[in-house]
């Protein structure tokens, strides 16, 4: 890092005695990680309107006050509403470092969609409501303030922890991961890194299912677009642009990708055959076999989740057409978003996009995504992370202790996240986080988002004993 440009937060590497009373107790963690995560939802850093940075100055403040110096932490980004947070706790340097990641810019979130402020901290009925409370700043505050309390108690691991909390995950020109990874390696190389961007399964308030996401599906959005001469809407044609596009929709509805699975979908379905009963036990194992049964998966393809692990699926999030009322549509088009299996190629998909439409008039092209220096960013397939044993030891000691019975389970990733950018760096890493949702209140981009506040205090004290299990020497 270079110390004289950029804004820098230090956790001093010696070895200090803490005076009685100094240090943070769990109760005190527990009440600030709760403040940080409403300061945090009261930040907009939507892409359209938002600042990321204000959320990772204040972030740092919130470091700096705590006693550290300002010799390693770094707020920096290619943007000034897109800086990024990045924080090094120094320990002895036996071991090479863990990263810590999270995303501080959260999804659009219009009022009137919402039954309450969507960017206003509302604690009611047992949970916290609030634009980012599932996705992810719950993250982003349970590992603030665990730093924070490691820091008053004067803790020493035997390698470094690195924060970096970044913008973009969820859209727009300037992904932070990405832009470290490409110019500032040095300031977040480590051995693994350790992504909050995920969550644990819970039935009705019930811990049922720790995931541990090694691999995710990659993310690629396709336009479909049809032209036409148009002319006045007294005088229709059979040639209409909407109706072609309306055509090539509904062909794409009824059309499956073909089943895929690799080692880690494959044990995701065995374990989940022991959680569940009857008939979607036995598909469950029936479709984990090598051949998988058929009749197994067609029943499970019916279940939107499990379909989701079973293969690439693509499906239509947008649309637009036409350009006046009394006019014959000119043009019509609709977003394609494609969630792609890992090992399948992303240009192999558009050609079956092509395949299924069957209308020469409609076209298939990649939307393009852009790196902060102007690069086009072509969807690419990502390797999993390799299995880690310090790792999964770590977790699995620790979900025994404060859940007992709940599997731990490695997952692949039905939707995308920031990991996607340190595998293809050269940086395994893990999505997780110790907050358990119930399986059939996932609000995350949608309306009303809410976490229970006994999950994310929970949270809070599973991640702060799995720093200090990794900085067992």
């Amino acid at each position: 890092m270079q110390l004289k440009k950029y804004l820098i937060i230090s956790f001093c590497a010696l070895v200090i005695f803490v005076p009685a009373g100094s240090a943070q107790s769990k109760e005190e963690t527990r009440q600030l990680a709760r403040e940080i995560l409403k300061q945090l939802v009261e930040i907009n850093t939507t892409d359209s309107v938002g600042n990321v940075t204000t959320a990772a100055e204040a972030m740092a403040k919130r470091v700096r006050d705590a006693g550290v110096s300002d010799n390693d932490i770094v707020v920096e980004g290619p943007n000034d509403r897109k800086k990024n947070l990045v924080v090094r706790f120094h320990g002895t340097g036996k071991r090479k470092p863990v990263l810590f990641i999270g995303h501080l810019d959260v999804v659009e979130a219009r009022r009137e969609d919402w039954t309450t402020d969507p960017f206003q901290f509302i604690e009611k009925d047992g949970y916290f409501y609030g634009r980012g409370t599932q996705d992810m700043k719950e993250g982003d505050a349970i590992l603030v303030a665990n730093f924070i309390r490691l820091k008053k108690e004067g803790f020493l691991p035997d390698r470094d922890f690195i924060l970096a909390l970044t913008a973009d995950e969820e859209g727009g020109n300037y992904n932070g991961i990405q832009w470290l990874v490409a110019h500032h390696r040095d300031w977040i190389d480590a051995e693994y890194s350790i992504n909050l961007d995920g969550v644990a399964e819970s039935q009705k308030g019930h811990p049922s299912l720790f995931n541990i996401d090694v691999s995710e599906k990659v993310y690629a959005d396709f336009t479909l677009e049809t032209t036409n001469p148009g002319g006045h809407s007294s005088v229709p044609r059979h040639d209409n642009a909407i109706y072609s596009l309306a055509a090539a929709l509904t062909r794409l509805q009824a059309f499956s990708f073909p089943l895929k699975l690799n080692d880690v979908s494959r044990k995701y379905l065995e374990y989940s055959a022991r959680r569940a009963e009857g008939q979607r036990s036995a598909d469950l194992l029936a479709a984990a076999k090598i051949p998988p049964d058929p009749q197994a998966v067609e029943r499970l393809s019916q279940d939107p989740n499990y379909n989701s692990v079973l293969r690439t699926t693509c499906v239509a999030t947008m649309l637009s057409g036409g350009h006046a009322p009394n006019a014959l549509p000119q043009a019509a088009r609709a977003n394609v978003n494609c969630r792609i299996f890992p090992g399948e190629e992303p240009d192999e998909v558009r050609k079956t996009l092509v395949g299924v439409i069957a209308d020469p008039q409609v076209s298939v092209r990649f939307v393009e995504q852009h790196a902060a220096d102007g690069r086009v960013v072509v969807p690419v397939s990502v390797p999993p992370s390799p299995s880690s044993a310090e790792l999964m030891s770590a977790v699995e000691k620790i979900v025994s202790k404060m859940w007992p019975g709940v599997p731990v389970i490695p997952d692949m990733s039905q939707g995308a996240s920031d990991s996607t950018f340190l595998r293809l760096g050269g940086i395994p890493s893990y999505v997780f986080s110790g907050v358990f949702l119930d399986s059939d209140d996932v609000r995350a981009h949608g309306r009303d988002e809410r976490i229970r506040a006994t999950s994310f205090d929970e949270g809070v004290e599973f991640m702060y004993q799995l720093i200090r299990e990794l900085a067992a020497k």
